[in-house]
């Protein structure tokens, strides 16, 4: 037996006698011990109400033309939309690392676009000073 080997053995040696000192001390010593019932109610499952429609679910993509990167996520998230991704206006593929110096020029899906919590909301954005 290698030495790990030995000590997983150890280990649950100890842990098993652990779990047999568990339970209830016989509060007469020699009396036979007693068994305790317990009870449980199951009740059935509550019905759901009716399912809610589609439009229900749906949320309506703010405007964030001109602010500045991290005021646009805000507004997107405060709206329920977190599945946002970021790209360069510029198309250089640079990533947009202090948001605060980046303003938003494009939004996919556009403005007032009803949509669901899931849907992917492209922001394009350039750096302040840059068109």
């Amino acid at each position: 037996m290698t030495k790990t080997a030995g000590r997983i053995a150890l280990l649950l040696a100890v842990g098993a006698l652990g779990l047999g000192g568990c339970g209830a001390q016989n509060p007469r010593p020699g009396a036979p011990a007693t068994a305790t019932e317990t009870s449980v109610s199951v009740q059935p499952p509550v019905e759901a109400g009716p399912p809610t429609s589609a439009a229900a679910r749906l949320i309506t993509v703010p405007d964030v033309s001109g602010m500045n990167h991290q005021a646009a996520q805000d507004a997107m998230q405060a709206a329920g939309l977190y599945n946002l991704r970021e790209v360069d206006g510029t198309g250089k593929g640079r990533m947009l690392v202090l948001d605060r110096n980046w303003v938003q020029t494009g939004q996919d899906p556009a403005p007032g676009t009803k949509v669901s919590p899931d849907t992917v909301i492209t922001l394009t954005a350039v750096k302040l000073g840059e068109k």
